[in-house]
């Protein structure tokens, strides 16, 4: 395939990275443990471990696990927000030889017990927050452990205040019962009598179960083996070299983790990128809460910044915006959702770096495109397929269609998942026979090598024969003063079929829907009009800030 993309590539990024540097994450993680050993890795809540901190209690929390006998494999969710626990407990699965499966804590019994019958846990590290949502369902799965955290488990003697506001000042734990759980810390003290044993792993391992958001039906788990998670990790690393290059005055390099890290997204790019580069990551566990995540990131020079449109938009919208150390950011990178350029151009004049945007699935570990870290303005482009990446765009009979032309993305890499867990006919349905991906997004590619989405196949609309892509006219009425947050949906119309009709939250409550059908009016062509305008307090958001359009299209919400 003619990679005519890589004459695009900024200076310093190579074509091609080696997924065979590491056998296994594991390996990835204890080179970073030996190297960093004294630098503190994360830090929540003004509490910090060290790399030496998580190796010690990474090795007695897989030790613990290893002496139940649990075999090599196995699968063990983890249900916590970012908090301390967290990355401990990741590292502590993969080292003893299992499976990390990520679970939503803000997940309903009925979908918490879908992802652990479908996974087949068998056991669940989870914050005594969310215990009563396993309560409700722990019988009808196969767990045998039940390891249960506290916020300040890991935070000393902070740690018994952390709690007891958390509980009694806050009420932010209703009351639960699971008989026979084991409390985090006793297993990290249990652990420590007992001997771990290094598994021998290999790249082809399966290292994580990286459910998909379930927007496509039922919820399905994305196989992701060792290799391919070390292979996005290295491309998401050599990706930000030209920016991280030279910058001698940065002495450790500081990564906002508000994204949650069971998303694949923060769990490769703020996780396990931070871990590889001995980075400090600063854990931000309720990221709906702007003036909180402020405070907890004031006299600290961030350096970089993955998050969602919405959460760039808050910040920015947020009074204490100001507070903010950027003196040495270098990269804000945008994904899950497209980047409005009304939010990218005030970003850029607050902080003199343009928000990055990229583009990835759980499918792929995640990122397979993103945005040149040299660039200064906004594009509205996903940016260039990243070093040992392909991407062929193509029609509904599978052929590659010109260039410049709106087609599937499909995606070849060493990123890609092995496949759907246990679901052959689905991995079947989104694989083509020369081993791409089918992403289900639609979208172009131009001379350039640069890729735009103009939408997912199934959110376009469908005005008398003219497709109508809600992120063209989202975009348009996000730049309108008084819209704080917008979704266009397709829904049906005698006349036309579908019109288009717009969600839309005010940030100026004099706003009228006859203003902004004037403004589309203006911006827009006939079909691509909205015909209603209906005004929400707010829009339904997945676990990342994305919103939900579906919810709104099926009336869920």
């Amino acid at each position: 395939m003619d990679k005519f993309w890589l004459k695009s590539y900024p200076p310093g990024v190579p074509a091609e990275i080696d997924p065979s540097r590491y056998s296994s994450l594991a390996e990835l993680l204890e080179e970073a443990f030996r190297e960093h050993r004294d630098k503190p890795a994360f830090v929540c809540m003004g509490a910090a471990i060290t790399y030496g901190e998580m190796d010690a209690l990474s090795r007695k929390l897989a030790a613990w696990f290893q002496s139940k006998g649990l075999a090599r494999g196995a699968r063990i969710a983890i249900m916590m927000p970012n908090v301390l626990q967290y990355p401990v407990a990741i590292a502590a699965i993969l080292r003893a030889g299992y499976v990390v499966v990520n679970v939503n804590p803000l997940y309903t019994p009925r979908e918490l017990e879908h992802q652990l019958k479908d996974s087949g846990a068998e056991a669940i590290i989870l914050l005594e927050n969310f215990a009563v949502t396993l309560q409700a369902i722990v019988r009808n799965t196969a767990l045998k452990h039940v390891l249960v955290a506290t916020m300040g488990d890991l935070m000393g003697l902070k740690g018994t205040i952390v709690n007891f506001v958390v509980r009694r000042v806050k009420k932010m734990v209703p009351a639960w019962s699971l008989p026979g759980h084991v409390k985090f810390n006793t297993a990290i003290a249990q652990g420590e009598g007992q001997n771990f044993r290094p598994v021998e792993q290999g790249p082809d391992d399966v290292a994580f179960l990286q459910y998909t958001g379930g927007t496509t039906g039922v919820a399905k788990g994305a196989t992701l083996l060792h290799r391919n998670l070390i292979a996005n990790v290295l491309q998401s690393e050599v990706w930000l070299n030209p920016a991280r290059a030279n910058r001698t005055d940065i002495g450790q390099f500081i990564t906002v983790v508000a994204l949650p890290l069971y998303h694949v997204f923060a769990l490769t790019v703020c996780g396990l990128l931070t871990i590889r580069t001995g980075g400090l990551g600063v854990l931000i566990p309720n990221p709906r809460d702007i003036p909180g995540m402020i405070k907890a990131l004031q006299g600290y020079a961030i350096t970089t910044i993955p998050a969602v449109n919405t959460l760039y938009n808050a910040l920015l919208n947020s009074p204490d915006f100001h507070k903010l150390d950027f003196s040495k950011l270098i990269a804000a990178n945008g994904g899950g959702m497209a980047v409005q350029e009304a939010v990218a151009k005030r970003w850029f004049e607050h902080t003199k770096t343009p928000i990055i945007e990229g583009y990835g699935l759980s499918e792929t570990s995640p990122c397979v495109t993103c945005n040149p870290v040299t660039v200064t303005e906004y594009s509205g482009t996903i940016g260039l397929p990243l070093p040992s990446t392909e991407i062929s765009i193509r029609d509904d009979e599978g052929n590659e269609v010109p260039l410049g032309q709106a087609g599937e993305i499909c995606i070849r890499g060493p990123q890609v998942m092995a496949g759907y867990w246990n679901r052959p006919e689905e991995t079947a349905k989104v694989m083509t026979p020369d081993g791409f991906f089918k992403s289900g997004d639609v979208g172009l590619m131009n001379e350039q090598g640069f890729v735009k989405i103009v939408d997912r196949k199934k959110d376009m609309i469908l005005v008398s024969g003219f497709n109508v892509y809600p992120n063209e006219i989202e975009d348009v009425v996000a730049r309108l003063p008084g819209v704080f947050e917008v979704a266009a949906v397709g829904v049906p119309d005698q006349h036309s079929g579908e019109a288009v009709k717009l969600f839309v939250v005010k940030k100026d409550q004099a706003l009228t829907d006859a203003d902004i059908l004037a403004y589309c009016k203006q911006q827009l062509t006939g079909y691509k009009r909205p015909k209603i305008v209906e005004f929400r307090t707010e829009l339904p958001k997945s676990n990342v800030g994305k919103i939900l359009r579906r919810e709104l299209r099926d009336g869920r919400a």
